[in-house]
């Protein structure tokens, strides 16, 4: 019997010409790409493909024989599939995502506002808290996918999409302490001497510039602790102290001059949201629509 989804695997490996990559593309982890790939082969009796050092390169053989005909057939499939899609109109059912009220706001919300459009007939339920109760959610089926601030530790049970989003960490200042901005680039150890507004504890943002004062020689006494983005703003901007943000989150109160950078050196690094999902977990044709759509709207 014909597996199709055998088939899929290896016309992906085949386009992308990376197991990884593929794995990608499929939302499923590379080593059950390597698998469906070595099961088509037994199936088959020739190698598919030349493993080199470039990345998996169908064999003379083998892959090149029959890539052609499986492109066809896949096409067909598609087809029938778009046209019964068409019948339907659109995706229905329930998606569930995860995320911090954050990366709703500032990444996902114009994103799930469009799919909405297109797809009314789904349902989408937002499951909102910081990234590590987000991803404790994700492992508790309490949502179907998650978006996280990163680092996060590697979770043996989750597949990791990362760069989702980028997301470029600044010092900002409002305009009673204006002058920092305009004196170029200062140390972490003259910086650390003003007024520090940072993120509360346990936060992976809290995390990471903890461990980057520590990383420079710098101990990092923050003056005050905050739980969300825009109350930083309004403190900053009142002049409580220096606080540290991504700019993407700030660039609009930065253009209209109540906010202003400053810059250090070593600047902070880069961080970015990345994308969960549970490894081999059946996926609803709601939830690949909106995978799908997001994938398209990088």
């Amino acid at each position: 019997m014909v597996n199709l989804e055998l088939y899929r695997v290896f016309y992906t490996v085949a386009k992308c010409g990376s197991l990884t990559k593929a794995a990608e593309e499929l939302y499923i982890s590379q080593p059950a790409v390597s698998q469906s790939i070595k099961q088509l082969e037994n199936q088959l009796g020739v190698s598919l493909f030349n493993r080199t050092h470039r990345g998996m390169e169908l064999s003379a053989q083998g892959g090149k024989l029959i890539f052609n005909e499986v492109e066809r057939a896949l096409a067909l499939f598609n087809q029938a599939e778009n046209r019964l899609n068409e019948v339907q109109n659109s995706a229905t059912g329930l998606i569930r995502i995860g995320a911090s009220d954050t990366i709703f706001e500032y990444f996902l919300s114009d994103k799930i506002v469009e799919f909405h459009e297109r797809f009314p007939a789904v349902k989408i339920e937002l499951v909102a808290s910081l990234s590590p109760a987000t991803i404790e959610n994700l492992k508790a089926h309490r949502c179907d996918v998650a978006f996280v601030n990163l680092p996060i530790a590697e979770e043996p049970e989750l597949t990791l999409y990362g760069d989702c989003m980028r997301l470029n960490d600044i010092f900002i200042v409002g305009e009673k302490y204006k002058e920092l901005a305009n004196e170029g680039t200062m140390s972490l150890t003259k910086l650390a001497k003003y007024p520090l507004i940072v993120m509360n504890k346990n936060t992976v943002v809290r995390t990471s510039l903890e461990n980057f004062f520590t990383a420079h020689g710098v101990e990092l006494q923050p003056s005050i602790e905050v739980g969300s983005w825009d109350l930083m703003k309004r403190l900053v901007s009142s002049g409580m102290g220096v606080g540290a943000i991504p700019r993407e989150y700030a660039c609009n109160r930065m253009a209209n001059g109540d906010l202003f950078e400053v810059k250090t050196e070593p600047a902070l690094p880069a961080r970015s949201v990345g994308m969960l999902l549970p490894k081999n977990a059946a996926i609803s044709y709601a939830l690949h629509s909106f995978l799908e759509y997001f994938r398209k709207n990088d």
